[in-house]
């Protein structure tokens, strides 16, 4: 195998190591680099490089993995993270990533990532392109195992974190140089401290509830979840954006959420409307508009995901109380089953899900706010 000569094939490193770093939290992180690409003709790659892990945590993993962007936004790319196979070996073991380029591809990602408790070592990276003649020739990988002094956690040419685009550090995970390697004098170490796996995909089997109200709390349990995880890393600038006077914001939204469900509680529970107490507290929560994009802005996330998980700790206690044949019961006032309820509920989730993924998706770049310059004399 030759050294790449780039005929048809125009290659560069894009790194962005002066960026400002943000710092989130979630239970997996990673390390790339990026390659912008331009060919008239299909080609094959691959991406190897040697991999150990170190865990007790039996859903721990790591991955080489790749990822080619496109020049039309709206059309996926290869995408390859090892889900499927994933590395668990305590040993120094080589793995391979194999895609395809094409015409419309824009670039190429790739590294390594990894999930949850344990410690994770990389070395040895490196990329191959098919020539014009079908042979994979390599491609120069910049600091490919990991010599250069890693200071702070940052790699040196390499991007750390959930983003190809960004610096962005997850505070669950430490990275360090570590001496034992494949090649050279030391490895990537990157480990997980603090992360708590969330459940398998599985409906019901909840303790202390009836089969019908279990399936019901992991249903509910699961959006919430999902809502958690699309705002909770969200600045204060993104969940007060307005998309437009008619929109709410996204701070708003999840304490419309909190709202909804401490209505169905008073309802199913205590067979009532909001009194005239609870009205003061929810209506702006519970009706939006005007009232509630005046009342929900300034708060961090937090503030609503509190109340959100205060509200739901109760919705859980309370239908743990509760059988199937109360699920059964009928909601005379508007002919609903409580089963029925407590579905609307969970579907309400769903529903404001999809709206807040929305808005998240269109809220431009924070304004830098400058100091006004003095006026030349």
């Amino acid at each position: 195998m030759k050294k790449l000569i780039l005929p048809l094939l125009i290659l560069f490193f894009s790194m962005s190591q002066a960026q400002t770093v943000k710092t989130i939290s979630t239970d997996w992180t990673s390390v790339s680099q990026t390659i912008a690409i331009q060919t008239s003709v299909k080609k094959k790659f691959k991406v190897t490089a040697y991999v150990k892990v170190e865990t007790a945590e039996p859903k721990a993993w790591a991955g080489v993995w790749a990822r080619v962007d496109t020049k039309n936004d709206e059309e996926d790319g290869f995408f390859d993270n090892m889900r499927d196979r994933p590395i668990k070996s305590k040993e120094w073991k080589s793995y391979t990533v194999e895609g395809t380029i094409d015409k419309n591809s824009k670039s190429l990602n790739f590294g390594g990532l990894c999930l949850f408790d344990g410690k994770f070592y990389f070395d040895k990276f490196e990329l191959w392109i098919e020539n014009d003649k079908g042979v994979y020739e390599a491609v120069t990988v910049l600091n490919s195992s990991f010599e250069s002094p890693i200071n702070n956690g940052e790699v040196p040419k390499w991007i750390q974190g959930i983003r190809s685009d960004a610096i962005v550090k997850v505070k669950e995970y430490k990275i360090t140089s570590d001496k034992s390697s494949i090649d050279g004098k030391q490895s990537l170490l990157i480990e997980g401290k603090g992360i708590k796996p969330r459940l398998d995909a599985k409906i019901g089997n909840v303790e202390g509830a009836s089969p019908k109200i279990g399936d019901m709390i992991s249903m509910l349990e699961d959006l919430k979840a999902r809502v958690e995880r699309t705002v909770k890393n969200m600045s204060q600038y993104e969940i007060d954006y307005l998309h437009d006077e008619e929109a709410n914001r996204i701070g708003a939204l999840v304490m419309h959420l909190a709202a909804a469900e401490k209505y169905y509680q008073v309802f199913t529970f205590e067979n009532r409307e909001f009194n005239e107490e609870e009205k003061k507290i929810w209506n702006n929560a519970l009706n939006l508009d005007q009232g509630g994009r005046d009342d929900f802005k300034g708060h961090p996330i937090q503030y609503y995901l509190d109340i959100y998980n205060e509200v739901r700790a109760k919705t859980i206690a309370e239908l743990k109380k509760r059988d199937d044949a109360w699920f059964a019961e009928v909601q005379t006032r508007y002919d609903w089953t409580n089963q029925y309820c407590w579905f609307h509920v969970m579907e309400h989730q769903s529903s404001h899900l999809g709206q807040i993924l929305f808005l998240k998706k269109r809220i431009p770049p924070e304004q830098k706010k400058t100091l006004p310059q003095e006026l030349k004399k």
